[in-house]
């Protein structure tokens, strides 16, 4: 009942910040009004006539349609310096040298060849640059919001009114009408190899194949658009609002003269949207109704001189149409929403009034009218771009009072965490109270659905999650507050040292900058090298260094552990220092910010296949291979050291074979994946087949070595022996015969001892038949061996995920936790029978370090440094599974928050581990003080981590404990970037940097706390089968009917004497049965 309590009350917790995190969400990153309406031939835009030509004739609607087929060729990440020329070399300054340039080059031909019928425009595109949202705003006309850049692999139907639909719904014609094709070659090139590389040029070099051979079959009824969706970074990502990023190539054409003129010197920059709208009138279609695009002008100028009507006539007709339909989505959105600025769209209907009496008016008597054509086309201009501003600008607007609400219920609940993580080492803390509040919290989600259900009200599922939370959060606030009262001073709501307070509010404060978050990948480790050093300075003035007397300062709030020290101070030293070193290898891998141009991103971070040179791909790729195996020989090192080998249990067996056929498995995929363009055309297929079925062999392996471990967690080797005589070992300090009088004097006495209770019939139990020995090897190290087991198996899967090179980078940090773990260690007592406890400094520190793994495998908390080639990791080209890419692509970047939230319950289980580091003095019961006076001194092999189970109920308390503190580190985080984003909400730098960082924060946070659910649970399954072990030895002995008396060896290999209340509850049973019971970490 206490794991179940344990387990639900950090789920509550849990949902406690799910729920703020929404509800701030809901304010502030808020998602426009998406409207059902549909435009169509027979409801014109406005009223007035509409423009000539535009009645009676086939394939006409608002506007006579000047083309009768589209041929639409979307290039995916198309970037517009991709279609520019090669520049040539101009005397005193360097040569410019980049593959992609000029590749595009039947293009720049057709442009000087035929300047009237083509043109080259720079496509300016709306953040967030990623596809599913460009792919919306290329058919509907529309803004998508920021919030929106999520669902970019969730690429369903659109639901407004867009091109597509107007294009099916209209065109019948019996032949074909629309071809629409989506390269997507250069996007995933550029991913993969970035837009520097060989392949970049070959991929430009077929996609202008592909657009001559169009261009050579194109009709004279045919209009030929090229474009991209968005552009891409210097490292071939996107879906940022960087100048790359938002630049996209547009290429128009037509076999018959389509401009006035020809084109200037310098391409135009137009919104992307404006395509929308150039493109229905120019095929007679209605324009998309949620539009707010302004259509090219010059498109619409008549090249003939036949025509009865000017040129500016037919641009300001083209864009009166654009501008009706424009007011009459306002006047639609406005009614159903009011997140429009209730002002400017009064001046804006203004001004579109004026212009629309202007355009009637001239269209009664044309002739002569040119510059007041002229006035009506600037008016009409300026009242669409007015409408796409004031759009932008309105749908950013936030709902104050939800996200106060949400920032409000972030702090409750890490004031929470914070209260209840000290009630858990209080004496009297029970473990039942806890599921009160969640079911305070469910009955009134209950009652608040069935009255909003009943009166009809809309239910909205964040506000009815957030008062559910807001339900059960307040019994705690009010036992606080009651209990509380004036009893305790208010320092003690801040139970944490003053350093690490200071280090966290610090981080808390530097959320609040722009210029820290950016900066961040390198002030987290400032911050974790910061709390080393206190660490280490810890351990000094506590004596654990120097002797206490040559330094005499006051401690700064650090709790002062009882005990003797179990390290000296060159190994605390030597853990310090090594770790230091860690980190500054790991900040090697880095990914500069795009606002630091200054800043060189480390080359490492690209996969080897797009490394050029054949002899360093090779030493890169045995680097690679190395770190992997140097990982798994760690890993079976560590296992071995503490005996967790020998068992022949299936998770350890597959500890032995696994691991090893993971690690080939991986080493093959990185040999693949860097030389797939290098292999024979013949072999292409089978190496594409292998490089998918690779990663899923690698996965499919680690899944199963999970499911073993969670099957059968206990890896304990039992060696039973029945019949055997009753021998006693006697304790040495040497090894070998004695050599000396006091080698003789050390061992004579315990022989003696041994005569004398053999005398005395303290050790023959029985005459019938010899007692049933069972030796148990590997439990002073079940729980850390289990932990380990699984950290191991997760990250080959997350390795996969990312670039070859980042091994190295999971290396180290696989040794930093490692030394990490026993830097805390030396400084964290060992209390027994409990309550056992883990410091603030070591919680802080395993957050600080979670954090920067993040930023040293090549991350960023911006969108454009997503690792989006993990989407493409074992799956085949064409699937259609996204949700398997947005998994994909998930756990290559939180996967630091993912090992480290699954380890966190190493810092509650390692000091025990490091007990077998030094021998403890054994106790002696109460009452054998005279007995003890007699006996030399003996030592005590250490229990490890069988101690935790001494006391149960403290075990679970810290692991309670444990997990609230570290959601309160991490709830902080959440909380300061939401204070942040509030505050700055009209910063200049809000959705560039603020915005980005809180949801990356808030992923992070959702990630972390199912891991560490996830990792408490496998503790606690280890508990349970460890209790089930021991009670089927208990049954197993009880139907024998042997008895004998009891027997420990801890981690050395000497056996002696145990008494019984230094064993865990469960082994006292066996004591009662009378079964010889051996504890070994070591056969």
């Amino acid at each position: 009942m206490r794991k179940i309590s344990v387990l639900l009350f950090l789920a509550w917790v849990g949902f406690l910040f799910y729920a703020g995190i929404a509800l701030f969400t809901s304010g502030f990153l808020l998602t426009r009004l998406e409207l059902t309406n549909h435009s169509s031939c027979q409801e014109p835009p406005g009223p007035g006539s509409l423009p000539w030509g535009s009645r009676g004739e086939p394939g006409s609607c608002w506007m006579a349609s000047r083309f009768s087929r589209l041929v639409l060729v979307l290039i995916d990440a198309l970037r517009f310096d991709f279609a520019q020329p090669q520049l040539s070399h101009v005397s005193g300054e360097p040569p410019v040298s980049l593959p992609f340039l000029g590749k595009l080059a039947f293009l720049q031909r057709i442009l000087e060849i035929q300047p009237y019928h083509a043109r080259l425009y720079q496509s300016k595109v709306d953040p967030p640059t990623t596809t599913m949202q460009r792919l919306k705003a290329l058919t509907t006309g529309s803004l998508p919001t920021f919030i929106d850049a999520g669902s970019n692999f969730a690429s369903y139907a659109i639901a407004e009114d867009n091109l597509v639909k107007q294009l099916t719904s209209t065109v019948d014609s019996g032949e074909w009408d629309v071809l629409i094709t989506h390269f997507l070659g250069v996007d995933h090139c550029g991913h993969k190899h970035g837009p520097h590389h060989p392949e970049m040029a070959k991929k430009l070099s077929q996609m202008d194949q592909v657009i001559q051979g169009l261009v050579e079959r194109l009709e004279n009824d045919t209009l030929l658009v090229v474009t991209g969706d968005h552009g891409m970074t210097t490292s071939g990502n996107h879906g940022g609002d960087s100048e790359l990023e938002t630049s996209a190539a547009l290429f128009l054409y037509s076999p018959t003269a389509l401009f006035p003129s020809a084109p200037p010197e310098e391409p135009e920059v137009i919104p992307q949207i404006s395509l929308v709208p150039t493109l229905a009138l120019l095929l007679g279609l209605p324009i998309p109704f949620g539009n707010i695009g302004e259509v090219i002008a010059e498109v619409f100028s008549e090249v003939e001189d036949s025509q009865p009507h000017s040129s500016t006539l037919a641009q300001a007709s083209a864009l009166h149409l654009n501008a009706q339909q424009v007011s009459r989505f306002l006047h639609t959105y406005s009614t159903a929403a009011q997140d429009l600025q209730v002002k400017e769209l009064h001046r804006l209907q203004n001004l579109f009034s004026k212009a629309s009496a202007d355009y009637q008016r001239l269209l009664q008597s044309p002739q002569g009218a040119e510059a007041a054509l002229q006035t009506v086309i600037t008016e009409l201009q300026q009242f669409l771009r007015g409408v796409r501003a004031m759009c932008i600008e309105s749908w950013a607007r936030f709902s104050l009072v939800r996200m106060a609400g949400g920032a409000a219920l972030l702090a409750a609940t890490c004031f929470l965490c914070l209260l209840v993580s000290q009630w858990a080492t209080s004496p009297g803390f029970c473990f039942r109270p806890l599921l009160i509040p969640m079911a305070w919290g469910l009955t009134g989600a209950v009652v608040c659905a069935g009255l909003l259900a009943t009166t009809g009200l809309k239910l909205d599922s964040v506000v009815l999650g957030a008062m559910a939370a807001v339900g059960s959060l307040l019994p705690f606030l009010w036992k606080a507050w009651a209990s509380w009262g004036a009893k305790r001073p208010l320092a003690a709501l801040l139970p944490m040292p003053g350093p690490v307070l200071l280090l966290l509010l610090i981080r808390f404060a530097g959320f609040f900058s722009d210029s820290f978050v950016i900066a961040e990948a390198r002030a987290a480790p400032f911050l974790l090298i910061s709390l080393i050093l206190l660490l280490v300075a810890q351990l000094h003035w506590e004596g654990k260094l120097l002797p206490p007397k040559l330094l005499t300062i006051p401690r700064l709030g650090f709790l002062t552990p009882a005990g003797p020290p179990r390290h000296n101070g060159t190994h605390a030293l030597g853990l310090g220092v090594g770790l230091l070193l860690c980190i500054r290898l790991a900040g090697l891998f880095h990914r500069c910010p795009e606002e630091t141009p200054a800043c060189s991103s480390s080359p490492w971070l690209s996969p080897l296949a797009s490394m050029v040179g054949g002899r360093a791909k090779n030493v890169w790729y045995g680097a690679c291979v190395g770190a992997l195996a140097a990982l798994l020989a760690a890993v079976r090192l560590w296992l071995r050291r503490y005996g967790n080998l020998k068992s022949p249990e299936p998770p350890v067996l597959f500890v032995r074979w696994g691991l090893p056929l993971m690690g080939l498995g991986t080493a093959a995929y990185w040999a693949l994946a860097s030389g797939a363009d290098e292999a024979p055309p013949r072999l292409r297929a089978l190496v594409a087949g292998a490089s998918v079925m690779l990663p899923r062999a690698v996965a499919g392996l680690a899944a199963s070595g999970l499911m073993l471990l969670l099957w059968r967690p206990v890896t304990v080797l039992v060696k039973a022996a029945a019949g055997a005589p009753r021998t006693r070992t006697v304790l040495t300090p040497f090894s070998g015969p004695p050599t000396s009088q006091a080698d003789l004097d050390y061992v004579v006495p315990q022989i003696y001892r041994h005569m004398q209770e053999e005398f005395r019939g303290r050790l023959e139990r029985t005459k019938s038949q010899g007692p049933l020995t069972v030796a148990a090897y590997q439990l002073g190290s079940v729980y850390s061996a289990a932990m380990v087991t699984a950290l191991t198996l997760l990250a080959f899967p997350l390795l996969l995920l990312h670039a070859e090179r980042i091994s190295l980078v999971f290396l180290l940090l696989f040794l930093q936790s490692f030394l990490l773990l026993h830097l805390l260690a030396a400084g964290i007592p060992i209390t027994t029978p409990g309550p056992f406890t883990v410091p603030w400094q070591a919680v802080s520190a395993w957050a600080f370090m979670a954090t920067q793994t993040f930023y040293s495998t090549g991350h960023q908390p911006v969108f454009p440094a997503i690792h989006w080639h993990a989407a493409f990791v074992g799956v085949p080209e064409g699937h259609d599974f996204t949700w398997l890419s947005a998994l994909l692509v998930g756990a290559n970047t939180f996967a630091s928050h993912i090992l480290f939230a699954v380890g966190c319950p190493l810092l509650l289980l390692w000091p025990f581990l490091c007990e077998s580091q030094g021998p403890r003095k054994r106790r002696q019961p109460p009452g054998n003080e005279a007995e003890a006076r007699v006996r030399p001194e003996e030592e005590e092999e250490p229990l490890m981590e069988m101690r935790l189970r001494d006391a149960p109920h403290h075990f679970n308390a810290a692991l309670l404990q444990l997990g609230l503190k570290y959601l309160f580190v991490l709830g902080i985080q959440i909380l300061a970037c939401a204070l942040a984003a509030s505050i700055l909400r009209r910063h200049l730098m809000v959705w560039k940097v603020f915005a980005p960082k809180f949801i990356f924060e808030a992923m992070g946070f959702i990630v972390s706390s199912v891991g560490l659910c996830l990792g408490i649970a496998l503790v606690m399954r280890v508990d349970g089968a460890v209790s089930s072990w021991f009670r089927q030895l208990v049954l197993a002995q009880q139907k024998a009917g042997e008895q004998s008396s009891l027997v420990y060896t801890g981690a050395g290999s000497s056996a002696r004497e145990a008494q019984s209340h230094l064993l865990p509850p469960c082994s006292q049973d066996l004591l009662a049965s009378g079964t010889s019971l051996l504890y070994n970490s070591k056969s």
